[in-house]
């Protein structure tokens, strides 16, 4: 399915993870790093990305990072890597996910950093080299293979796994009595205790990420019974319906805001973390749910007054994290394609993604690359390392996930009902059948 429905989520929801300092390529000259180099003699990588590293007074670990690894690339193959990069003024202009499909579309550049529905997209439209030829494919977890391989072909990867989960304040679960819930049930459980105990709204929430409860209970037992590629087969054949695998995860944010446990007028006009941040940190409120990294960030929840856990979502099978995907890539058609491809090869090996994994203290999508997590990441991170999750983009199903199921859960915060929810994604899949 091309990904046209999709407009404004990812700007601020994938992409916001991995870059807070951006600027406009429209009309401008592309920055390019700082590396003196003949002119003459010059081999160029156009990399398009929502990071910019020009600005050296810019304070972006997850930009360092990055820029890290293409320092690397750069002295080790004798290139230079330009940027490219851009944003939305107030969300008025188009999104970083329609530029990102111009471009790829018309060849612009070389390098490409793509939120999941844009990787469906293009992947599907053969606008990105298949990947898996190269060394450091060979190290890659299964998750990273399944979430970014269209019809047949590894078409992205990403630097890191983003890891979603719920961010709960231990303390009070103690002060309570309460354990940390794995299911549904437990879940309702804890949010009735806190709710009788004065605490009016458990859950602090966002426009964004509700969408985590939904995969999590629709997809635990997809990715975890052993079954995985025939359901996805059934769903792309329209064998299966996707709104059969929503419907408890609708019916279960229902009830979350039938009981008052969220507030759905204020998660459909709130910023991620802008919105529920304040009340977490200060003890008000003890459940939100966000990325990973925000875990290792002061601006976000890295440095809290209480004992902080990161856990997954509930499910039918207990605490569930959830990961969607980001990934770079390189156009099929792409001018400089032998240098991308090398500099995509050293970027993606095991010592850079070391380094980034190190610097940023993120899962690694290399199998072979280990980083200690900040302590209270730790649970969600066995549960990722035993290899219990739900992907929350999978370029496999003809369906996008992760953009399409968060816009409907805003429907269903605006007012719709479950059933209005079930008949939007019966509209999707059938839209997809046809294509």
């Amino acid at each position: 399915m091309k990904a046209h429905k999709i407009r404004s989520w990812t700007a601020a929801c994938l992409a916001a993870v991995t870059v807070l300092s951006l600027v406009s390529c429209g009309g401008h000259e592309i920055p390019t790093n700082l590396l003196s180099q003949d002119e003459g003699a010059k081999r160029v990588v156009n990399l398009f990305s929502p990071m910019e590293k020009s600005n050296p007074n810019a304070e972006n670990v997850a930009r360092t990072a990055a820029d890290l690894t293409i320092s690397m690339a750069e002295e080790r193959l004798g290139v230079t890597v330009d940027y490219c990069t851009y944003t939305a003024e107030d969300y008025q202009d188009k999104t970083y996910d329609d530029v990102a499909l111009e471009r790829a579309r018309n060849n612009m550049d070389d390098l490409y950093l793509l939120n999941p529905d844009t990787i469906l997209a293009l992947g599907a439209e053969g606008k990105l080299m298949d990947l898996s030829g190269l060394d450091s494919a060979k190290n890659l977890r299964e998750i990273i293979r399944v979430a970014n391989t269209v019809d047949g072909r590894l078409v992205a990867i990403p630097q890191e796994v983003v890891a979603y989960g719920l961010f709960v304040n231990a303390d009070l679960f103690r002060q309570y009595g309460l354990d940390l819930p794995g299911t549904q049930e437990e879940f309702l459980e804890c949010c009735r205790v806190f709710q009788e105990n004065g605490i009016e709204t458990p859950i602090g929430a966002n426009r964004w990420w509700l969408e985590t409860f939904v995969l999590a209970i629709a997809y635990a037992d997809l990715y975890n019974g052993g079954n995985t590629e025939a359901e996805i087969a059934a769903l792309n054949s329209g064998e299966a319906r996707y709104s059969d695998y929503m419907r408890p995860g609708f019916e279960f944010l229902q009830t979350l805001i039938d009981n008052g446990y969220v507030d759905a007028r204020k998660a459909l006009v709130s910023e991620a973390i802008e919105g529920e941040g304040a009340d977490f940190l200060a003890g008000k409120t003890p459940i939100v749910m966000a990325y990973w990294g925000a875990a290792n960030t002061e601006t976000a929840y890295g440095k809290t007054d209480f004992e902080m856990q990161v856990i997954g979502f509930p499910s039918g099978r207990g605490q569930m994290p959830v990961i969607p995907m980001t990934g770079w890539a390189v156009g099929a058609q792409a001018e400089h394609a032998e240098d991308a491809i090398r500099v995509m090869d050293i970027i993606l090996s095991d010592e850079a993604l070391q380094l980034f994994s190190e610097t940023n203290r993120v899962i690694s999508p290399s199998k072979n690359v280990k980083v200690d997590c900040a302590p209270a990441l730790r649970p969600l991170n066995d549960r990722i390392e035993e290899g219990v999750y739900v992907l929350g983009s999978n370029a496999g199903m003809n369906v996008e996930q992760w953009g399409n199921t968060c816009l409907i859960v805003r429907q269903l915060l605006g007012g719709a009902t479950v059933d209005e929810c079930m008949a939007s994604f019966d509209q999707l899949q059938d839209a997809a059948l046809n294509q």
